[in-house]
């Protein structure tokens, strides 16, 4: 099994309105492509006073699938993230894979 994890760092302002945008938006969009099973949602619960930090998680059953997304769709809907929230949001990714 592939992990995405995204870890987003999220201005306090806007954080209810990207926590909804993201669980009825931008999850769904990333799941209607097709190349992951399922997905996990986490708030950070030690954390920056200044931030709201949450990890995404998408799961995949291999790394062909990750590179497809990330070849086919990861640029548009990051784009998509980044036209709404602009710099309030921080994000970075990382691929773990089960051992």
């Amino acid at each position: 099994m592939i992990l995405y994890n995204v870890t987003l760092a999220v201005e306090p302002s806007i954080s209810k309105e990207w926590l909804a945008w993201m669980k009825n938006i931008h999850i769904k969009e990333v799941m209607g492509t097709g190349l992951f099973e399922s997905y996990s949602m986490y708030e950070v619960l030690l954390q920056k006073e200044d931030t709201i930090t949450y990890s995404v998680q998408y799961f995949t059953s291999s790394l062909a699938k990750l590179q497809q997304y990330q070849a086919k769709f990861a640029s548009d809907l990051q784009a998509k993230h980044i036209a709404q929230f602009g710099d309030k949001v921080i994000a970075f990714r990382t691929v773990l894979e089960s051992v």
